[in-house]
């Protein structure tokens, strides 16, 4: 069963995320910009609590989804949110899903934009 998003969270400064934090088990994660909303990370895991640690790098910079972005981001001003799911596999669905509705809701923003509708 596929859980509902949590409310946004603001990522940790330097001490990272505590145990309890974030469930150790499978789900969907979003990473974004407190300030300008700009997704920074999205992705499934079978243990979210890892994942999210992990999109950290040695170097203090990011790991990202969307690498046309090149701008310094800090992890003070990053928030994240979760969706619990019961299975790896039920993660990878509604990461799947989660990304068309996305990728609709743009093409959608860009037809309204440009005055014209989709074929």
């Amino acid at each position: 069963m596929i859980g509902s998003w949590s409310s946004w969270k603001r990522y940790p400064h330097m001490s990272g995320l505590r145990p309890g934090d974030v469930p150790e088990g499978p789900g969907v994660y979003e990473v974004r910009h407190t300030l300008t909303g700009r997704a920074i990370a999205f992705g499934y895991s079978a243990n979210l609590a890892r994942a999210l640690r992990e999109l950290r790098t040695d170097g203090g910079g990011w790991r990202r989804l969307f690498q046309k972005d090149t701008r310094p981001v800090r992890p003070s001003d990053l928030e994240y949110r979760i969706c619990v799911t019961q299975t790896r596999a039920e993660a990878k669905t509604a990461a799947m899903r989660l990304m068309g509705l996305r990728q609709t809701y743009w093409r959608r923003q860009f037809f309204s934009w440009a005055g014209s509708s989709p074929a």
